[in-house]
């Protein structure tokens, strides 16, 4: 999650849409929300197109090149996006991205929003900021990147984006939400006094799941940093500088487009901490039988359900029924005395042995053949968070197969950041089972 505590939010629209909450948490969700639906309307990629997510939201859309970037106004027929088709595709569906996020405030349709006019002296940079973070969530979305041990150097990052057809800003959140090693990412934006000078300060800062949060929004950069040569949309610089925690620290930085209306670009800036420094476990896989969960103490065997299966009946969980027949029954008796309709996105925790619980997840709608997905990734986030507090509360380590990636048709790599998200962010101890791989028969000829 990017986090940017320090700012003094004053912006009304920002305002209205966060109340007493944190905005960028609020945006970020908002985005992730809707993301999820679309995902589980059968939205794919890369490249994972916005107007897809236009449509879902009976959102018109037309091109329009008389415009600069893309404008989001008010008609008859509800909202409208224009864009400008002559630009490069990658900024085209930016630009609806960020017009689709601006559909997020309660407020948008007071004034046409144009992308390309605002002032970084007002504060209306604060909207834009909170919309480019949402935009990116359209345009490079939770699932879209495998978990990676290494990240390669920024300039290999920058090819590696153009394969995605998306921003560099975009990207380099995504990589860094789903890197197992501790790295940071913050994006730092110039402020011009006058024509003679020119400081910059943090706008927010992204931690990988197994790295701390930094309270860094909002501070000033000093100027010696790097960050101060990084003048050009594309250019790049590294170096080792110790403002950030205090202690000699490798960063790498990018120029990327700047707020509309401020003569330079933007810096992008990955940090590369101490791999000794990480302070919370990631995600482990083995090869394993679930039912023999490594490790002491309390453990959780999570599995997932439909919303009308009143019995463990495939898969992982009829061998759950099996081995755990008590807890089968248990659950059994508690699914019906649940109504269907508020059914989805609950646990049902069923003691299987002393140290043992099971966690059937019900975050699949209904079963059998589907053109669509049949997973739930909101109802299955709300199970996740509902285990996170218990596992907190007693102590308990999290084991589960690959969940949801059966018959309720899930993506893992979707799935994976959710866990990263609720459970390593939390320092919640998380290990999945797959089979060993099979050993190829001989061929007899």
């Amino acid at each position: 999650m990017a986090t940017a505590p320090n700012i003094n939010w004053t912006n009304r629209s920002v305002r209205a849409l966060a109340k007493s909450a944190d905005p960028i948490e609020t945006i970020t969700d908002a985005a992730r929300a809707l993301v999820l639906k679309a995902r589980e309307s059968g939205w794919d990629g890369p490249p994972f197109n916005p107007l897809f997510i236009a449509e879902l939201l009976g959102v018109q859309t037309s091109a329009n090149s008389s415009i600069s970037d893309a404008r989001l106004l008010e008609t008859e027929h509800g909202p409208k996006i224009e864009f400008n088709p002559q630009q490069v595709r990658e900024r085209v569906r930016f630009s609806i991205a960020h017009e689709i996020a601006h559909l997020l405030f309660p407020d948008w349709n007071e004034r046409i929003r144009h992308r390309g006019k605002v002032s970084y002296s007002e504060d209306s940079w604060q909207l834009e900021m909170l919309c480019n973070l949402a935009a990116s969530e359209f345009v490079m979305p939770i699932g879209s990147l495998p978990a990676a041990s290494e990240i390669p150097p920024i300039e290999s990052l920058m090819h590696e984006r153009r394969t995605y057809d998306v921003s560099a800003e975009a990207f380099l959140i995504r990589m860094i939400r789903v890197t197992t090693t501790p790295t940071g990412m913050f994006v730092a934006s110039p402020v011009q006094r006058d024509l003679e000078s020119r400081s910059y300060k943090v706008d927010y800062y992204v931690a990988s799941p197994t790295s701390s949060r930094l309270a860094i929004a909002q501070h000033q950069v000093p100027p010696h940093s790097i960050i101060h040569h990084c003048t050009a949309i594309g250019h790049t610089n590294n170096g080792v500088e110790n403002w950030i925690i205090n202690t000699p620290t490798p960063i790498e930085c990018v120029g990327i487009p700047g707020y509309p209306g401020t003569p330079y670009p933007r810096v992008l800036c990955l940090v590369r901490y101490d791999p000794s420094s990480q302070s919370l476990p990631p995600i482990r896989v083995v090869h394993g039988d679930i039912f023999r969960p490594r490790g002491s103490g309390p453990k959780l065997l999570c599995q997932l359900v439909n919303d009308r299966a009143t019995k463990w009946g495939g898969g992982v969980a009829r061998k759950m029924a099996l081995r755990y027949p008590n807890a089968h029954a248990s659950f059994s008796e508690q699914f019906v005395a649940a109504p269907q309709d508020h059914r989805l996105g609950t646990v049902i925790f069923t003691e299987a042995t002393t140290d043992v619980t099971v966690a059937s997840m019900i975050a699949q709608e209904g079963f059998g053949r589907s053109l669509f997905p049949r997973i739930r990734y909101g109802a299955l986030k709300q199970c996740l968070n509902a285990i996170r507090s218990r596992a907190l509360d007693v102590g308990e380590t999290i084991h589960m197969p690959r969940v949801g990636t059966g018959a309720a048709g899930g993506d893992w790599l979707t799935i994976e950041e959710l866990l990263d998200d609720v459970f390593v962010r939390a320092g919640v101890s998380v290990t999945i089972y797959e089979l060993p791989p099979r050993r190829p028969q001989l061929e007899l000829f």
